[in-house]
């Protein structure tokens, strides 16, 4: 059975206005300012709102770490976050409403992607993003350097880059750096709610996330922001 606004008003902002993570370390997902933020996620937030008829408090952080700090301390209602098992525990996740690419970029033209969990290899990782999860969970002979930034932990002297593609892209083309293919993870981007909420209220944002991809909210709200992403259809 459909789940009801009411309900859904219920279990997410109960007390007031919807309150938002909006992640502006994301460049794909999030532009703008703090002050002014735009992306796919503010207008998927402001459309959940609008559907509920509640106001919207949009909640910047500069990193994915963040977001999942402030969701599972309750300093927020939803966020946006890559689906990773390691997360599971703190939040509950939709199904994806876009899926961007984690890869590799080294100042060796000659690796490979397979070339990279090497030992005696470093790769340089943002601490706590997705693509630093899904690594931590994966690689197995490489060592992983963390930093706030992955660029300054590349810098650092590291052997490789990581992130998602389309930063990380322009990032080697600035400094003469080689992006390694194919990509190393798909990254599953989903709207994501406190753990202790019902699990009535990812259902109900399930169906809201299904026809925000379905009516092509969501590859209208990227082509605005001028980038690209896939919109997965299941």
């Amino acid at each position: 059975m459909p789940t009801t606004s009411d309900t859904l008003r219920a279990d997410l902002c109960p007390t007031g206005p919807l309150r938002a993570l909006i992640n502006l370390g994301n460049p794909v997902l999030v532009q703008g300012t703090p002050q002014q933020p735009t992306g796919v996620t503010v207008d998927i937030a402001r459309e959940i709102a609008a559907r509920l008829g509640v106001d919207v408090e949009l909640l910047p952080v500069t990193a994915a770490r963040d977001a999942y700090a402030a969701l599972v301390d309750g300093r927020a209602d939803l966020g946006f976050l890559a689906i990773e098992p390691a997360r599971e525990e703190g939040v509950r996740f939709t199904t994806p409403y876009v899926q961007i690419e984690g890869v590799f970029a080294t100042r060796d033209a000659s690796l490979t992607v397979a070339d990279v969990d090497r030992p005696g290899t470093t790769i340089a990782t943002r601490r706590g993003s997705a693509y630093d999860l899904y690594l931590t969970r994966t690689i197995e002979h490489a060592t992983i350097v963390r930093g706030d930034e992955v660029e300054q932990a590349y810098e650092g002297g590291a052997d490789v880059l990581s992130g998602v593609r389309q930063p990380i892209t322009a990032y080697a083309q600035e400094h003469g750096l080689t992006v390694l293919e194919p990509a190393f993870q798909a990254i599953r981007q989903a709207v994501a709610v406190p753990r202790e909420r019902p699990e009535r209220l990812v259902a109900g944002l399930d169906e809201i996330v299904a026809e925000l991809k379905a009516s092509g909210f969501v590859a209208a709200s990227l082509e605005r922001a001028g980038q690209v992403a896939t919109v997965p259809q299941d």
